[in-house]
């Protein structure tokens, strides 16, 4: 397999950016990192600009890396959920944004957006449900709509005005590899 050195540096870039962003954006204060979900734009990012299989790494990567590094999310159930959420965020910008390709770059780039943020959130449900059932602990539905919906409201509507500025102005001053 031919790696891009391009790509794997700049993945490496926006894995580090994704590890150290949260501290820095919230100050360390865990609720508002929850709210706000900083660690996810680094990954988002990644799929618009690397496509689907750069995308899947780093956000896979980014949760138990941070886990790892700095004890939060903690890694069970957590950052092993959220390993598989991001992994789908990162996946599914890279492979929306590449079959939307007729659309104009904003339509294109909120489309993907939505509908890898929409992707995410039901894999995050499920594995956080086989994480904590497979422990002998319980996950509700409204648990689900809960965490990944309605308390991250905040988070959604920074990753829907910040993800898109910076990859339409990526986009625009012919900056991102992926065509």
């Amino acid at each position: 397999m031919k790696v891009n050195t391009k790509k794997l540096v700049i993945a490496a870039m926006l894995l580090a950016v994704g590890i150290l962003l949260p501290s820095i954006f919230t100050g360390g204060i865990q609720a508002l990192g929850q709210k706000l979900s900083p660690m996810h734009i680094s990954v988002l990012i990644c799929g618009f600009a690397l496509g689907a299989p750069w995308g899947a790494l780093v956000g896979a990567l980014t949760p138990i890396l941070r886990s790892a590094f700095f004890g939060m999310p903690p890694m069970f159930p957590m950052a092993v959920s959220m390993m598989c959420e991001m992994a789908a965020y990162g996946a599914a910008t890279g492979l929306l944004f590449a079959m939307l390709k007729k659309m104009n770059i904003y339509a294109r780039t909120y489309a993907a957006l939505i509908g890898a943020m929409v992707i995410g959130r039901i894999v995050y449900g499920i594995a956080m449900a086989l994480c904590l059932v497979s422990s002998g602990g319980a996950y509700s539905f409204s648990a689900f709509i809960s965490g990944a919906f309605i308390n991250a409201l905040p988070g959604i509507a920074l990753h829907l005005v910040l993800v898109p500025v910076i990859v339409i102005a990526l986009t625009k001053a012919k900056q991102l590899p992926v065509k």
